[in-house]
C-alpha cells in the first residue's frame, strides 16, 4: 500500500496547472484538508440560515433574511477553501498552493528542511489527523494542516529529506582515515622537532 492510499490523498491530479516544477521534479503525494473539517462553519451557517428564516416567519421581520445569505457564505467560503487547498510533495520540494479568488503557492526545498513535527488534538487524535509543520534553513516554513495520517506523512517528509543524522562511510573507511590522520602528524611532528 502506498502513501498516498495510507493516508487517503490523492495521486496529484491538477497540479501542473498551478505548480512551476522543473521537468525531472516527480510529484510522490498530493492531498488537501479533510472535507470534515468544514463542519463547524456548516454548522454555524445553518444555524444563521435558521434564525434567519425561523425569525422572518414567526417574528415578521423581514431583516432578519439577511442573515441567510451570511450563513450560505460561510458555508459555501469554508468548503470553497479546503478544495482550494493543495499539498504536494516531489522528490525536491514541498508545496502548498492556497486561495480562493487568488492564488498562494508556498515552496520548500528538500534540502533546506531542517525540522518537522506533526501536531493532533484531541479529535485528530480519535480520528487520526492533523498538522504537519516543516521547518527550512534560512526561515521560512509550510505546514499540512488538517490532513489525514500525519504521522505518515511526516515520515514520508523525513524519508524524502534523507538522515542527515546518519555518517556517510563505513567503519572501514573512517579506519583508513584515521591511520593516514595518524602518519600526517607522524611525519609532520618528525619534521618540527
Amino acid at each position: 500500500m502506498s502513501l498516498a492510499d495510507a493516508t487517503g490523498a490523492e495521486h496529484a491530479p491538477n497540479v501542473d496547472e498551478w505548480m512551476a516544477r522543473g521537468d525531472d521534479e516527480d510529484v510522490l503525494w498530493s492531498g488537501r484538508p479533510r472535507l470534515p473539517t468544514i463542519l463547524p462553519a456548516v454548522a454555524v451557517g445553518l444555524v444563521l440560515v435558521a434564525v434567519g428564516v425561523g425569525g422572518a416567519v414567526t417574528e415578521n421581520q423581514l431583516v432578519l433574511l439577511l442573515l441567510v445569505p451570511v450563513g450560505v457564505a460561510i458555508a459555501v467560503a469554508a468548503y470553497l477553501r479546503v478544495v482550494n487547498t493543495r499539498y504536494v510533495v516531489t522528490d525536491h520540494a514541498l508545496y502548498r498552493k492556497t486561495g480562493i479568488l487568488s492564488r498562494h503557492v508556498e515552496r520548500v526545498s528538500l534540502h533546506r528542511v531542517q525540522n518537522s513535527a506533526f501536531t493532533q488534538g484531541v479529535l485528530g487524535s480519535a480520528f487520526d489527523y492533523g498538522t504537519v509543520s516543516v521547518e527550512a534553513a534560512g526561515g521560512g516554513a509550510i505546514a499540512f494542516s488538517d490532513i489525514n495520517e500525519p504521522r505518515a506523512v511526516r515520515a514520508f517528509v523525513e524519508k524524502q529529506v534523507g538522515d542527515d543524522d546518519e555518517i556517510p562511510g563505513t567503519l572501514d573507511q573512517w579506519m583508513a582515515v584515521r591511520d593516514e590522520v595518524r602518519r600526517l602528524r607522524t611525519a609532520f611532528e618528525g619534521r618540527s622537532q
